[in-house]
C-alpha cells in the first residue's frame, strides 16, 4: 500500500475543453490509476494554486510515479505535485525507530 495526494493544475486550454464540453474527469483517471494495480480513494476540485487533487492507493511508489507520468506527458496539465502519505501506525513505526539515534554535529 502507497498513499499519495496528487494535485493537479489544468492548463488554460484543458479548462476551455471542460468548459464547452463538461466531463467528470475522475472516471479517466481512475482507469488510468486502475491499469496500474491502484485505488482511487479521493477526487476534489479546489481553489488556489491547483484546480485539485486525489488520493490514490497504489501497490508501490513506482506505480504512484507511473501514474504521474502518463498523466503528465497527456499534455493536459501545467503542473502536478506528488505528497507520500505515511499512515499515524507507519509514522509511529518510524518514532520508535528514531528512538535512540542521533546526527552527528558538525565538528567546527
Amino acid at each position: 500500500m502507497a498513499l499519495s495526494m496528487i494535485q493537479f493544475a489544468y492548463k488554460s486550454e484543458t479548462v476551455g475543453k471542460l468548459i464547452h464540453n463538461p466531463e467528470d474527469r475522475s472516471v479517466a483517471v481512475k482507469n488510468l490509476i486502475e491499469k496500474l494495480g491502484g485505488k482511487l480513494l479521493a477526487f476534489y476540485y479546489t481553489y488556489g494554486d491547483y484546480d485539485g487533487f486525489l488520493i490514490v492507493d497504489m501497490p508501490d511508489n513506482v506505480s504512484t510515479l507511473a501514474t504521474v507520468m502518463a498523466a503528465f506527458s497527456a499534455g493536459g496539465t501545467a503542473k502536478l505535485k506528488t505528497t507520500i502519505l505515511i499512515t499515524v501506525n507507519e509514522a509511529m513505526a518510524a518514532m520508535k525507530k528514531a528512538s535512540g539515534l542521533k546526527l552527528e554535529q558538525p565538528k567546527g
